[in-house]
């Protein structure tokens, strides 16, 4: 579903991403870790079309993101570093505006993703709320509704549970978890736990390279009884 082979981006002198190549099924969770500034936010958003890179492809769904970078967006839920959305829109409008950029353009059609986008990710409570009045998990959560909202065969996250309450992580982990058997998802988190509980691989960049791609039990036994932290600090040299 997403492939990337040999991905370059270059921002001046600095290499930020370095011949990074890979490949997600259906059905398959990715972690996307590695420390800050290691390349993996810049690797999401060339994927999604956001970045143009200097060498390598990225094809979603066998579309060539460089090639027909609105196809591709057809078929990508992306929700980016931060949740950003128009904070003086109200949820339901602010969703009612994603559903008509993506084609929804019918009463009754739109009316339908709409609410089910407010279903899935439990923000009908607030739906007349204006988005710069949410706290910071409401305002994920708004991020991850418009990202689902089209049902869309991909899916990329980056930080799906920032800010997020316990109760909230686990409600979204469950909902990707469903959601992941007919969709390839790519999420990057902070949060090795998550990588564990929801994750079926794991990919580490550092410096703009893939230094692990495997599973996460074969992950932890790299260093039996090691935490998993621990592990990652010893192949990257640095924090999450």
């Amino acid at each position: 579903m997403i492939e990337v082979k040999s991905l370059v981006k270059n921002f001046g002198p600095k290499r930020a991403v370095d011949g990074v190549s890979f490949a997600v099924r259906r059905g398959d969770i990715l972690g996307f870790l590695g420390p800050n500034g290691a390349g993996k936010s810049t690797t999401m958003k060339m994927i999604t079309g956001f970045l143009r890179p200097d060498a390598g492809t990225a094809t979603v769904d066998g579309i060539d993101v460089t090639a027909d970078p609105v196809a591709v967006k057809r078929k990508l839920g992306y929700l980016p570093e931060s949740a950003p959305a128009y904070g003086e829109m109200t949820v339901g409008e602010f969703l009612g505006f994603i559903a008509e950029v993506r084609g929804f353009r019918a009463k009754d059609a739109k009316r339908a993703q709409v609410e089910r986008a407010l279903a899935l990710t439990h923000l009908a409570p607030v739906r007349g709320q204006t988005i710069e009045t949410l706290s910071k998990g409401f305002k994920q959560r708004v991020g991850l509704a418009q990202a689902l909202l089209h049902d869309p065969p991909a899916l990329i996250l980056d930080e799906p549970t920032d800010g997020l309450d316990p109760n909230q992580k686990n409600e979204v982990r469950s909902l990707i978890k469903t959601m992941a058997a007919e969709k390839a998802v790519i999420l990057s988190t902070h949060i090795l736990e998550e990588v564990e509980a929801i994750c079926t691989r794991v990919i580490i960049i550092t410096q703009g390279k893939v230094v692990v791609d495997e599973t996460p039990e074969r992950f932890r036994l790299r260093q039996p009884g090691a935490r998993l932290d621990e592990i990652f600090r010893t192949l990257t040299q640095g924090d999450i």
